[in-house]
């Protein structure tokens, strides 16, 4: 993987060099995006230049590319990689001017984008993974795929630190999302999750599954839950673009519903495969 994204252009790896006030390097003044690829071509690439375009609005940040020219650099990219299963690593900062926390009125972006190896987690979606719950002390632009990641990154540490995939972040004891993934409950066969508000990501994989439970008419609701509520639930799993669907079936040590993955997660499971195989074609590995 030794070609990259720099500034409009297809250039080796180590000639893609960032200056040192660069607002991004400086101030975490960026956003970004992490599309999966599967079989050489993007999984849901035009929700996720959309949310692009719509997180750099929401700060002030002028995109000086066409979306037709990033959807260009991205195809022309993992043409020149040979890509197969991968992700995709999109990030486009403020740009280089004089350190100054005022945002400057002429600037060029910064735009860089790479690829990451990325299987697929199959075992994971299988046998389910182990949460912690913690309080959310992030700032209220969660809605904002922005660069500035380190309350979720301490948040994840409590994961990592206590041998489990995931930290579950409530405030004042409604569950929010997790640290970089979306929560959702199953009760008595319907589903809930967060609705899409600035405490959350709306991430583009929580798109696709409300988008599976409509057409496939399975109920769901938009809301808060508790924390106990949460503890209680018959299933719990996670949704992100690099893990998909995947069962939660413990939090801090207590087990979810009997302790495995449910049959509504199995069920989304089956779903999102085959969403991914009409868009990029046929998998290798599955759930099932």
């Amino acid at each position: 993987m030794g070609k990259v994204i720099f500034n409009g252009h297809i250039v080796d790896r180590e000639k893609a060099i960032i200056h040192i006030e660069d607002r991004g390097f400086q101030f975490g003044d960026g956003v970004y995006e992490v599309i999966r690829i599967y079989n050489g071509k993007p999984f849901t690439l035009k929700e996720h230049i959309d949310r692009l375009y719509a997180s750099a609005q929401k700060i002030y940040m002028e995109i000086p590319y066409s979306k037709q020219e990033i959807t260009d650099l991205i195809i022309n990219l993992l043409e020149q990689e040979n890509a197969s299963t991968c992700n995709l690593y999109l990030q486009i900062s403020r740009g280089v001017v004089p350190r100054n926390h005022v945002i400057p009125e002429t600037v060029s972006p910064t735009l860089i984008g790479y690829l990451m190896p990325g299987t697929r987690p199959v075992d994971l979606m299988k046998t389910g993974g182990k949460a912690v719950i913690t309080e959310d002390l992030r700032w209220h632009y969660c809605d904002i795929k922005s660069i500035s990641l380190l309350g979720a990154v301490l948040a994840k540490k409590k994961a990592t630190d206590a041998g489990c995939l995931e930290a579950i972040l409530h405030r004042d004891g409604i569950i929010t999302e997790g640290s970089s993934t979306n929560i959702w409950m199953v009760q008595n066969g319907k589903l809930f999750t967060h609705p899409a508000n600035q405490f959350i990501l709306n991430g583009i994989t929580r798109q696709k599954v409300i988008s599976l439970l409509d057409f496939n008419q399975l109920p769901y609701e938009e809301t808060g839950f508790t924390v106990e509520q949460l503890q209680n639930a018959d299933e719990l799993f996670l949704t992100s673009t690099t893990m998909e669907i995947i069962p939660i079936v413990e939090v801090d040590g207590v087990k979810i519903g009997n302790g495995t993955p449910g049959d509504v997660t199995r069920k989304l499971q089956t779903l999102f495969e085959q969403e991914i195989e009409h868009e990029c074609g046929h998998l290798l590995s599955k759930v099932e």
